[in-house]
């Protein structure tokens, strides 16, 4: 199937956000999770549930995840992959049961998977929901302190990627223990009737420990910073495949041709829109990918496993150069490109041309400024011979046809921020009894 390039340009929008843009200042929500905490609202993620006796074969069909250690209310970062390798989408899958599984995600995977389970001969048992739970991200330092506050019991037993259970305010929750911050994190989920309620009450609850509430503008700095690469953003969903025709003459009319997934904007040309998938290897996701069973798109992966080209890195940009692209537009000059602070606001994949002389030598996404590091920062999916640290490279700013700006970067960790996700929670001090 032939995707029109020119339609990767048109119509990209301004990010429409299920919560405000800032509440108090995208400054002070980047300083929340670094020493204190947030509270954030991802209840707009689909949640899929499949359930029945084929329900995990199902999954093991289609992800490149293994499944052969999955304890109940055991979570997992799933990966999907299309005939060629290129990643459909991810999401975290929960097992509630030992056939009842929720796939919890953004993007057009879960319609993939539908697709897919109702056309494959499985014993399932599928639904599609939304908007019948919230989703409240508590994360950072302190958070287990608040959450131990609320529910009024020691939370230090449950694992990193496991559900718990308690109640807030009499209020039955699951309590799914991540970092999408790269700190300790729960996620807080239950019925949507309750959510205001329990908002409210945990964000009373945290005043004690400085908590913020996170806004649109300042969410995906902290997917930057502690490397989360996001569906859109950082890449395209690869269903433009001949193996996929079926599943999008299934599903064009509920999602609008699709349109609304396939945007890109920055200063990268690809000659296809390939070029604008990523596959596990090139996003951090290698050791996700688990050849112990047969899987789609497995064949294409092994081939690429076997010599990957490229790998995740983050970018330090310049800011020399960074400040001369702002200041461009107080000069009687043609200005650059508009550097939106901390992040572009674009529904798109923005993706800079990252360039050794004349050659493109990787892909710059999700650029943002981090407040805490006072640094612009961006993932960079890049050629493996640079990704050397300390290595400098030049970023291209400005969209084709516009004036362009060099921007020298240097190659630096990737996540960027320390990791704390995993965190001895019974080795820290103060719980409740």
């Amino acid at each position: 199937m032939n995707y029109d390039l020119k339609k990767l340009r048109q119509n990209v929008v301004i990010t429409r956000s299920w919560e405000p843009m800032e509440f108090s200042g995208w400054q002070d929500e980047n300083l929340s999770w670094k020493e204190d905490c947030y509270i954030g609202d991802w209840s707009q993620m689909v949640e899929y549930r499949v359930s029945g006796p084929d329900a995990l074969r199902f999954f093991s069909d289609f992800a490149v995840n293994s499944f052969d250690k999955y304890a109940l209310r055991q979570a997992k970062h799933v990966i999907f992959c299309n005939k060629e390798g290129y990643i459909i989408g991810e999401g975290i899958l929960i097992r509630f049961g030992e056939d009842d599984f929720e796939f919890q995600s953004g993007g057009p995977v879960w319609s993939w998977l539908d697709y897919n389970a109702k056309k494959g001969g499985y014993q399932l048992t599928v639904s599609e929901k939304r908007d019948t739970k919230f989703k409240y991200q508590v994360s950072g330092p302190k958070s287990i302190y608040l959450m131990e506050k609320v529910t009024g019991k020691n939370l230090r037993d449950i694992k990193f990627m496991h559900v718990g259970q308690a109640e807030i305010n009499g209020v039955p929750v699951d309590l799914l223990r991540q970092g999408m911050a790269g700190e300790i994190g729960f996620e807080i989920q239950g019925p949507k009737e309750f959510g205001k309620q329990i908002y409210d009450l945990v964000y009373e609850a945290g005043q004690e420990f400085k908590i913020r509430r996170i806004g649109a503008r300042t969410a995906m700095v902290n997917h930057m910073e502690a490397c989360f690469p996001t569906v859109v953003h950082d890449y395209l969903p690869a269903l433009t495949g001949d193996a996929e025709q079926g599943y999008w003459d299934a599903y064009k009319e509920q999602f609008h041709d699709f349109d609304r997934f396939f945007k890109v904007g920055g200063s990268f040309e690809g000659e296809k829109i390939e070029d604008w998938y990523r596959n596990p290897y090139e996003l951090g996701w290698a050791n996700r990918v688990k050849f112990t069973h047969d899987f789609y798109g497995r064949e294409a992966l092994e081939k690429i496993a076997a010599a990957p080209k490229r790998k995740l890195v983050t970018l330090v940009w310049n800011p020399e150069d960074v400040m001369d692209i702002t200041s461009s537009m107080f000069r009687d000059e043609e200005p650059y490109d508009f550097m939106e602070l901390p992040r572009t606001q674009w529904y798109c994949d923005h993706a800079d041309a990252v360039m050794d002389g004349d050659r493109v030598i990787g892909l710059a996404t999700n650029r943002c400024f981090s407040y805490y590091f006072k640094e612009t920062i961006s993932h960079c999916s890049i050629d493996v011979e640079y990704a050397e640290m300390g290595k400098e490279v030049t970023v291209i700013w400005g969209a084709p046809g516009h004036r362009q700006k060099k921007v020298r970067a240097t190659v630096a960790q990737s996540p960027y921020k320390a990791d704390n996700r995993y965190a001895d929670l019974k080795a820290l001090p103060g719980s409740v009894k």
